[in-house]
């Protein structure tokens, strides 16, 4: 990872490209980004930087959290975000970075908090088929079905498929292409979809598979 960025989700809109082509596009509001705390192999075992993106008020942030700008000296941040990069030696506590760190081409993956969709049963969480309803199944024809095995082990296996909370979980969408970046408003259009609800924070690197 050489280069990323943490932002908030605006919503989707399309542009046109120069042959007249529609491209669908999320639009980002990336940055600016600050650096809170930089990770070193001396004192960490590890090279990484922490950034702080979003305004907050210091008299809303927790007292481990107000000491940890404190020590730095910068200003509180209502999301913080650590990444391992190749190469962090032009970075220091107190560096800016913008939506100008990424470049119109170029391939990204970006990471989320997908929407949450409430209690939900095994037929729209996972796909369960749903039995017959006739023949006698009586009222359970969206249920889940059989839990398992008889004496041997006499319990439910971990990580069994049931009705549950669905949603709000960690989402990685990869090799996705930005389209377009505006320095002046610090936004990024990337070409598709993107995890999480508008308004949602997302985490914007390098992709790993381009």
């Amino acid at each position: 990872m050489k280069k990323a960025i943490i932002g908030r989700k605006l919503g989707m809109t399309q542009i046109f490209d120069n042959a007249g082509n529609v491209i669908p596009v999320t639009v980002v509001e990336a940055g600016p980004c600050l650096v809170t705390f930089k990770k070193t192999n001396e004192n960490d075992g590890y090279e990484a930087v922490q950034l702080g993106f979003g305004e907050i008020k210091a008299s809303k942030v927790t007292k481990p959290m107000k000491g940890h700008f404190d020590k730095n000296d910068v200003a509180p941040k209502r999301v913080l975000k650590e990444f391992r990069l190749d190469d962090i030696s032009a970075l220091n506590i107190g560096d800016v970075v913008k939506a100008d760190t990424f470049a119109e081409g170029e391939a990204v993956d970006v990471t989320g908090r997908s929407k949450g969709k409430g209690y939900a049963g095994v037929i729209k969480r996972h796909g369960f088929h749903r039995l017959k309803m006739s023949h006698g199944t009586g009222p359970v024809a969206r249920h889940g079905g059989s839990m398992g095995e008889c004496s041997t082990p006499s319990r439910v296996y971990k990580g069994k498929k049931m009705a549950g909370h669905m949603g709000t979980e960690k989402v990685t969408v990869q090799n996705l292409a930005v389209v377009k970046v505006d320095v002046e408003n610090n936004i990024l259009a990337i070409k598709g979809a993107i995890p999480g609800p508008k308004g949602g924070y997302v985490f914007i690197a390098d992709s790993v598979k381009a």
